[in-house]
């Protein structure tokens, strides 16, 4: 092998390794921006695979030169035989054999994956089927961006892809980003290393390196080359890195699901508090929903409040961790939760309300039933409080199993030298004044944080009285207001239920500084605890405080005295009629708090004006990246389509009517090279038709052929109606062509795109140039011989 063919090769080998290594690095530096979204690496795997299927499928057409359609068959299989194992392992057989629930969800995943993952708070998680995402993204870009590499010339096409994937990353990710200035500085190397390698190994530098100039010339040319690229890079790195830490963001990025997922405020629905006593007076027998699974000493909650107004305690408004900070249902929802994990099955009967009943630290929450879907995407969850919430409300039939972790609870004397936690807590606001001497009256002998929390549950539990009010009862009312609050500590015995003592205690607790808060919830009687399900009835509601301490995080407390703790006076007597005391409302302004009158009438309008743009917002999102892909997908079939129609229409309409006779021969001959056809470069017209005859038998190519070389090198230029007539004849031929031709075979032949590299016949350029000047010397000889035939010898005019 002479020295410039081994050069060749030994560039083309560099140059594949080259093209596919930085095809690689580059998709998978843009790819790295999903690490916010999925809270870690979950999704490398999936992506990896994805990056190393389409640098498989990119080398391998490349190789055989397979042309578009034959590498999207490719792209689309390897996704479906593939999609399971890398994205979607936990509905596969042994996590990698495809089932039909995989390819179902894979199909579908094309198109709804996107608002999935748009419309889940992240982190998201791996096991709710968002792999798809990456997976599908590195697949399809690192397909598109190897093809171009390695069929192309000029690398700088090749760096679209991975730059439009880079953004995109961007807008379907969270608003932290993950690693800017890493992310930028290696894109940016690699794209001006893979530039600077590409130019140094271009065929004209490898041809001067090998015989045309001295080798140590040579050399140095590429060390010069090597060294410039080197400080380039440098410069642009330090400069890089420097701007980014001047010229950092004051304001986050927005993204995508900043829009899309849409707003839920817990505020918008009344504090569950305020119907305590309703639950235990009209649902006191009635079965509201049944629990398997809930261990001994656990507790069924249903909501949690930490603010209080002076009418009604209820959720926060605000902070990531507050009782208000509800976002959309997802999978590993705490995922540094520590304790026992239990599985609970929830069955509901007679319970309708929008608080959903969970338990400890959620992990997951899994729906069943006709209204799985519906109940799924409507439900909110808070990780900080261990609630949900689903807005369609719960109803009879409603089934749902809950995955959560139960924390241990410590006693009293691994508590003994532990501090309150550090939580932020909203003030309390309209608490009665004579609270704050009360609270610190109380814990006055206190000596730690748990013994001043111990005394204020014993305080209420061990000197207060239980009564709900109820009929046979002694007189209670319900209610939780400031005026209650007085009435409680103001009278000569403290009388109430769970409703007044929890925020009793709570009050209290908060005006010495302590972080609390109220839960309300189920759980069953000692003698019914442990067993295998718990049948909760209205009877069973309880509402209880918790407080935070440093380390631990919340526990229980119960202020409440027993219920058979009753004031001896009023034991056994009846009311007259306690139904008026039992009815007895609030002070006016209680019942209107469970509305806003603050906000103006016409909220709700706004808020489903919002909600439709955002709807709509949403579809053309999703339709926007849907076509996006598709657009990505069939780009070379539209790349391909117009270059040709463009050569065709430049050639129809050249200059001189012999180069439109030309061309069309041309056009001719392209479409038989796109059939299969192999034609002999520099051959004439001739022998042109002669192998297009023996390749696709069209014998009136052989007739076309004599009369194009007739019109372009006859003694006259052809007319405007020749020109027409040969391009009917042309497309008539060409037609003929693809109606013998089976549906794969024209479809293969309309993408080919061996006429628009070339190299079977010489350029339209060079080939117009040649007969031009051929055709102008036969007009000339045509010219000389008629003058010439026209002039009678000397001899003949001179006989009489």
């Amino acid at each position: 092998m002479s020295a410039p063919a081994a050069a060749s090769a030994m560039i083309s080998t560099r140059r594949w390794v080259l093209d596919l290594t930085a095809s690689a690095l580059l998709v998978a530096v843009a790819l790295v921006g999903f690490w916010p979204t999925f809270g870690g690496a979950s999704f490398v795997p999936a992506a990896l695979g994805g990056i190393v299927l389409g640098l498989a499928i990119a080398a391998v057409a490349t190789w055989r030169r397979w042309g578009i359609l034959v590498v999207t068959g490719l792209v689309v299989g390897a996704y479906f035989v593939f999609g399971g194992a890398l994205a979607l392992p936990q509905t596969a057989i042994l996590g990698f054999v495809p089932t039909l629930e995989t390819l179902q969800t894979l199909a579908l995943g094309t198109v709804t994956a996107w608002k999935q993952m748009l419309t889940t708070v992240a982190p998201v998680a791996a096991a709710d089927g968002h792999l798809v995402v990456p997976f599908l993204l590195a697949l399809v870009f690192t397909t598109v961006t190897a093809s171009l590499a390695l069929r192309l010339s000029h690398v700088a096409w090749a760096l679209v892809p991975p730059g439009a994937l880079l953004m995109l990353v961007i807008a379907l990710g969270t608003p932290e980003p993950a690693f800017p200035i890493a992310q930028g500085l290696v894109f940016a190397v690699v794209s001006v290393a893979w530039l600077a390698l590409r130019q140094i190994w271009a065929p004209q530098n490898a041809a001067v390196s090998v015989g045309e100039v001295d080798p140590a010339r040579a050399s140095h040319m590429r060390l010069r080359r090597l060294l410039a690229g080197v400080a380039v890079l440098a410069v642009a790195g330090v400069a890089g890195v420097a701007t980014s830490a001047i010229a950092a963001p004051s304001q986050p990025r927005h993204v995508f699901r900043d829009a899309i997922i849409p707003p839920f405020d817990i505020r918008d629905y009344a504090s569950p508090l305020q119907s305590f006593r309703k639950n235990v007076r009209d649902a006191a027998s009635d079965t509201l929903f049944t629990v398997q699974g809930l261990p001994e000493d656990a507790r069924i909650r249903t909501a949690v409040m930490d603010q209080f107004n002076g009418m009604v305690y209820n959720v926060t408004d605000g902070g990531p961790t507050s009782s208000s900070a509800f976002t959309p249902l997802r999978s590993d929802i705490s995922p540094d939760a520590e304790g026992m994990p239990v599985t609970l099955r929830i069955a509901i009967d007679d319970y309708a309300q929008v608080w959903v009943p969970t338990a400890g630290q959620l992990s997951e929450i899994r729906f069943e039933g006709d209204r799985a879907e519906e109940l799924r995407r409507n439900t909110y969850v808070n990780p900080a409080t261990g609630t949900a919430v689903a807005t369609p409300k719960l109803r009879a039939g409603d089934e749902y199993t809950v995955d959560a972790v139960i924390p241990t609870m410590p006693d009293d004397v691994q508590l003994a030298d532990v501090d309150f936690g550090a939580v932020a807590l909203p003030k309390q606001s309209n608490v009665p004044e004579e609270l704050t001497a009360l609270a610190a009256e109380t814990v006055a002998n206190a000596e730690s944080p748990i013994e001043q929390v111990r005394a204020l549950e014993s305080f209420l539990s061990e000197g207060g009285f239980f009564s709900h009010g109820l009929e046979g009862e002694v007189l209670s009312r319900a209610g939780h207001t400031s005026e209650r609050m007085t009435t409680l500590f103001g009278g000569d015995q403290m009388i109430g239920d769970d409703e007044q003592y929890a925020v009793a205690m709570a009050l209290l607790a908060g005006e010495l500084g302590i972080p609390v808060r109220v839960v309300m919830g189920y759980y069953p009687d000692e003698e019914e605890a442990g067993d295998a399900v718990f049948a909760a009835t209205g009877d069973d509601v309880h509402a209880w405080t918790e407080v935070n301490f440093d380390g631990v995080g919340w526990l229980p407390f119960d202020p409440t005295p027993p219920e058979d703790q009753v004031p001896n006076d009023q034991n056994t007597k009846p009311r007259v009629d306690p139904k008026p005391q039992v009815l007895q409302p609030p002070p006016p302004p209680q019942e209107p708090v469970d509305l806003p009158p603050t906000l103006p009438d016409d909220r709700e309008s706004e808020e489903e004006t919002l909600n439709l743009a955002g709807i709509i917002g949403a579809i053309l999102l999703i339709g926007g990246i849907s076509l996006g892909i598709l657009a990505i997908l069939m780009s070379p079939f539209i790349v391909i389509g117009a270059w040709k129609a463009a050569k065709r229409r430049s050639r129809r309409t050249a200059d001189r009517t012999a180069d439109r006779i030309s061309g069309g021969w041309d056009e001719l001959t392209d479409r038989a090279v796109d059939y299969g056809a192999r034609l002999t470069p520099g051959g004439t017209r001739p022998e042109e038709a002669a192998a297009v005859v023996a390749t696709l038998a069209e014998p009136r190519v052989t007739a076309l052929a004599d009369r194009a070389d007739v019109d372009v090198f006859g003694p006259t230029d052809p007319t405007q109606d020749d020109v027409d007539a040969f391009w009917s004849e042309v497309d008539a031929i060409v037609g003929g062509l693809g109606k013998d031709a089976g549906f794969w075979k024209r479809t293969k032949a309309r993408l080919s795109v061996r006429s628009l590299l070339g190299g079977t016949k010489l350029s339209s350029g060079l080939q117009g140039l040649r007969e031009a000047a051929t055709a102008r010397v036969r007009r000339e000889s045509g010219t000389i011989e008629s003058s010439s035939m026209s002039t009678p010898p000397a001899s003949e005019s001179e006989t009489p």
